[in-house]
């Protein structure tokens, strides 16, 4: 496979699936984003994220420190901002609350681990996962891990540039993006019928 032909695409994909960087994908510039391995317009991302959250039978968002912790001004505005996106997606959260490894196993059901996110994937069956207020280096360890062994489709909305590694990415996303990718969400659900086939909630909701 040429390197420009490179999808990032849900898996599993096999033990040491490649970095995605490595394949050729460029993180976008300012206004574009990253569906699946191509730079789009941001507005094609937004549509793509609300039309993946709105068919997901178990959408799931994994909040990080980033969001998690009033660390700084305007991270309360941005948490606030995300629960609303949540709440129109019909999604619940697993918290990536503390970084360090836990041994010798967590508990999937109550938060995420960047050194084990498929035993969260597998335990919840969620087969959409936001990442949002993730260190980026910690999410670009556990985006890998879980499209190397689970079929989750993976969004990362990264207050950053960006992550190769999920299967779409937005950069520099703050309250107004948040706010734009809600709109987008619920005008879809506006126009369309509800989804169907939610499955039961398990786990630890926050």
């Amino acid at each position: 496979m040429a390197v420009s032909e490179y999808q990032v695409r849900p898996g599993p994909e096999g033990y040491l699936p490649p970095a995605a960087a490595s394949m050729g994908v460029e993180l976008p510039e300012r206004g574009a984003a990253l569906v699946e391995g191509r730079v789009v317009p941001e507005d094609d991302a937004f549509q793509a994220i609300a039309e993946k959250l709105l068919a997901a039978r178990n959408p799931v968002f994994f909040p990080g420190p980033a969001v998690l912790w009033a660390w700084k001004d305007g991270v309360a505005e941005k948490a606030r901002a995300v629960l609303r996106l949540m709440e129109v997606v019909g999604a619940r959260a697993i918290p990536m609350p503390d970084y360090r490894p836990k041994y010798p196993m967590i508990n999937p059901a109550v938060e995420i681990n960047p050194n084990h996110p498929n035993l969260t994937i597998w335990h919840n069956r969620i087969d959409v996962g936001v990442f949002v207020g993730v260190h980026c280096h910690y999410a670009n360890v556990a985006l890998k891990i879980i499209r190397g062994g689970t079929d989750c489709y993976t969004i990362a909305l990264c207050g950053e540039v960006g992550h190769e590694d999920a299967m779409i990415t937005l950069r520099d996303v703050d309250v107004k993006k948040l706010e734009r990718l809600t709109e987008a969400a619920r005008a879809l659900a506006a126009a369309g019928p509800p989804r169907t086939g939610v499955m039961p909630r398990v786990g630890t909701a926050v």
